[in-house]
This record gives C-alpha cells, sequence and structure tokens, in this order.
C-alpha cells in the first residue's frame, strides 16, 4: 500500500491546491501552512509556494496575526455556489417553502460574509404586510437573530474576538450596542440554539433564527423568519423555533448526510 505522503507528493499542482482548500474546509480556524501540512505532507517549499498562490488569486486571506491563513471571498462564494446547485437548490427552497406555509411568515436561509450575513433564498409570506429583504440583502451580525447565531457559532475566545471587531451601530431601539450586553447574549445564543431579534435590527420587526450545521456541527448557515410586531410577538416568535430546527436538521441532512 503507498504511504499516503508519498502518494500525496505525486499529486499534480490542482489537486494539491484542492486539498488545502479542503484542510481549511475542515478547520474552524486559521491555520498557519505548517499545520495544513500535517495530513499532507508535502514538501515545505510547495505547501507555501502553494498557500501563497491560494492567496495571492483570493482564495485565502491573512488572519489577524498575518502568520496564519483563512478562506477568503472567493473561497467563500465558491463553496456556496457548490452548496446550492440547481437539485440542492430546489429540495432547499422546497425546506423552505414548506416551513414558512407551516409558520405563515416569511422565512430565509442567510450565510455569513465578511460583509455581513447576506441572503441567499427566501419564501415570502403572503401576508400583504411584510417587510422586504430581497435575496442579496446584507444584514449585520451583532443585532439580527441570523447574525446572532452565527456569532454565538464561534469558541469562545474567536466569539470575543469577533465581537471586539464588529462596530456596533445603532439600527432599531433595542440593538445591542455595549461588547459585554452582546457577548451575554451570544452566551444565551450558545446555550440555547437559537436567536431572537427583539426589535433589534429594525423597529416592529421580530425575528428568530436557528443554525444549519454540517456533519461535525460547524455552522454552515441559518434559517431565519422575520415578521412585523403588529403580526407576532417576540413570545410567538420562540413558539416558531422547533419548526425552525426542524427545518435545518432536513437542511443539514439534503446537503451532508
Amino acid at each position: 500500500m503507498d504511504n499516503p505522503v508519498e502518494s500525496t507528493a505525486r499529486l499534480p499542482t490542482n489537486m494539491r491546491l484542492l486539498l488545502i482548500l479542503e484542510a481549511f474546509a475542515k478547520s474552524q480556524n486559521a491555520l498557519t501552512p505548517t499545520e495544513v501540512n500535517v495530513g499532507l505532507g508535502l514538501p515545505k517549499q510547495s505547501i507555501h509556494r502553494l498557500c501563497q498562490t491560494l492567496e495571492e488569486s483570493g482564495f485565502l486571506t491573512r488572519d489577524i496575526d498575518t502568520k496564519r491563513l483563512r478562506p477568503a471571498r472567493r473561497a467563500r462564494i465558491m463553496a456556496s455556489g457548490i452548496f446550492s446547485n440547481s437539485h440542492l437548490h430546489i429540495a432547499r427552497h422546497q425546506v423552505l417553502q414548506q416551513l414558512s406555509a407551516e409558520i405563515g411568515e416569511t422565512v430565509n436561509f442567510v450565510i455569513g460574509e465578511a460583509e455581513g450575513m447576506v441572503y441567499t433564498d427566501r419564501v415570502d409570506t403572503d401576508w400583504p404586510l411584510r417587510f422586504q429583504l430581497p435575496v442579496g440583502s446584507h444584514v449585520p451580525f451583532h443585532c439580527t437573530a441570523s447574525g446572532k447565531v452565527f456569532l454565538a457559532s464561534a469558541s469562545k475566545v474567536a466569539r470575543q474576538q469577533l465581537v471586539g471587531t464588529l462596530e456596533l451601530k445603532t439600527s432599531a431601539a433595542n440593538t445591542l450596542t455595549s461588547e459585554t450586553d452582546l457577548l451575554g447574549e451570544l452566551e444565551k445564543v450558545a446555550a440555547q440554539g437559537f436567536a431572537l431579534d427583539n426589535e433589534e435590527f429594525m423597529d416592529g420587526m421580530v425575528a428568530a433564527a436557528v443554525p444549519v450545521t454540517d456533519m461535525n456541527g460547524n455552522f454552515c448557515a441559518a434559517v431565519a423568519f422575520h415578521a412585523p410586531c403588529l403580526r407576532i410577538n417576540l413570545q410567538q416568535a420562540r413558539e416558531h423555533v422547533p419548526a425552525l430546527k426542524e427545518a435545518a436538521a432536513r437542511l443539514s441532512r439534503l446537503s451532508f448526510s
């Protein structure tokens, strides 16, 4: 049987690049080229050169300490595109349609990007009174249900670092603009497995979100709904969380089983 290191060393460059990206996809943390290479066994010069190529091409970017790398915009777009290929997109949209019909409100599929949380799919309610947040909309991390679910999915240390980089702008009457208050809220979100938006993003709107995870429990996206306070209060929003969690579980099975 071939030695795994020797087998990797014989791989063509394009396959080596894919294996490097796969290593980043499996890790929740930024990595040095040496850490990436633990399971690959490439020559030291090769791993550094290939990581540099991916960085120069926009697939990787330097982390805060400049020594470690993490996926950049092109890698995230590629991952999102693969995740949203046609048959999967259709199946996912069907789950969202069923969820919207069950709870009677607009539901969204939301992923995290550098600019904020972005709506990649949605099913609108039939109610004439609704908030318009079309596919492609970017919303803040700190004052949305989906954003708080995303932030809460990080480790406690990473969560603190993330919050420390955010500009906690006031968006509505109840926006949390204190790092201490937001971190306390995220601790609660991490424990309970869902987040609520109590008129924090928009006055007169409530929302709830739960994470969609991969087979290892890593955050991939959020399923959320929002509604006007004139139609639904915060307690009623909380009562829809079990339906959101069931839909999220179905989406996880569709995508990663």
